[in-house]
């Protein structure tokens, strides 16, 4: 009887290793994004606050969130800068 359990814990252990090395790591969410294009996405934004008369800063991160591009217009509060990024 216990040879029969350790073939069958033998199984369980050698299909959960296989079933892991099928694993692979998820694509990147999104294209990276140039700084020409980050800041003409700043732009875009800026013409729109500047539209309907709002004071903003403007963030543009890459995928993995870290910062490409900041643009902070003049009268902007402070705090308008950390709430971007």
């Amino acid at each position: 009887m216990s040879q029969t359990i350790l073939k069958s814990l033998f199984a369980v252990l050698f299909a959960l290793c296989a079933s892991s090395a099928l694993a692979q790591m998820p694509n990147p969410y999104g294209a990276p994004i140039s700084l020409e294009n980050a800041k003409k996405a700043a732009a875009a934004a800026e013409a729109e606050a500047r539209k309907n008369n709002w004071k903003m800063a403007f963030a543009v991160t890459d995928i993995s969130g870290d910062l490409v591009y900041l643009e902070k217009m003049d009268a902007t509060q402070t705090g308008s800068v950390a709430v971007a990024i």
